[in-house]
C-alpha cells in the first residue's frame, strides 16, 4: 500500500473555488479519492484564523475528516491588502513528512510550489497536485506528476 502524505492550501482551494465554480471544496470526496488503496501518513490543512465562528466550525470539520489544522492570524494591511500565506510552512511540512511517503498530494494552483514539486520528484517522490482549471500555474502542473483538476466532481452543492 502506498503512503500518501496530503497538504491543502486551503484559502487558495476556497478562492479559486469560489471565483470558477462559485462553490466550495468538497474536502470529504477530495479525502475519499486521494487516499484510496493508501496509507496517510499526514494531512494537513493549513488556514488563517479570524477568529469567526463559522470558520470555527470549519476547521473542526476538517479535522473529523482527518486533517491536522494548522493556523496563522489573518493579517489586515494598513493599505487593505491582507496576508497570511503558507507557502513557506507548507514546503516544511512537505520536505519533512515525504521521507515517509511515496506519494504527496498537493492541494493548491500556487506557482510558488513549483520549485516543491521538482524537489519532491528529485528525491523519488510521486507529487499529485490538485487545483482549479484556469488559476493553477502552468509551471506548477508541469513539475507535477499529475495534475487533477479541481472541477464539479470535487465540489459541494
Amino acid at each position: 500500500m502506498k503512503r500518501v502524505v496530503l497538504l491543502v492550501d486551503v484559502q487558495n482551494v476556497y478562492y479559486t473555488s469560489r471565483k470558477i465554480y462559485q462553490r466550495n471544496f468538497d474536502y470529504n470526496r477530495f479525502w475519499q479519492r486521494a487516499t484510496a488503496n493508501r496509507e496517510v501518513v499526514k494531512a494537513i490543512a493549513y488556514a488563517t484564523d479570524r477568529g469567526d465562528r463559522k470558520q470555527q466550525e470549519f476547521q473542526n470539520i476538517l479535522r473529523a475528516i482527518g486533517f491536522e489544522v494548522k493556523l496563522k492570524p489573518f493579517i489586515q494591511r494598513a493599505d487593505g491588502s491582507a496576508k497570511g500565506d503558507w507557502d513557506v510552512g507548507i514546503t516544511i511540512d512537505a520536505l519533512e513528512y515525504a521521507e515517509q511517503a511515496d506519494v504527496v498530494v498537493l492541494v493548491s494552483g500556487d506557482g510558488d510550489f513549483d520549485l516543491l514539486a521538482n524537489k519532491l520528484r528529485e528525491k523519488g517522490k510521486r507529487v499529485e497536485v490538485y487545483g482549479v482549471p484556469g488559476l493553477t500555474a502552468g509551471s506548477l502542473i508541469q513539475a507535477a506528476s499529475e495534475f487533477f483538476p479541481i472541477q464539479q466532481d470535487l465540489l459541494l452543492g
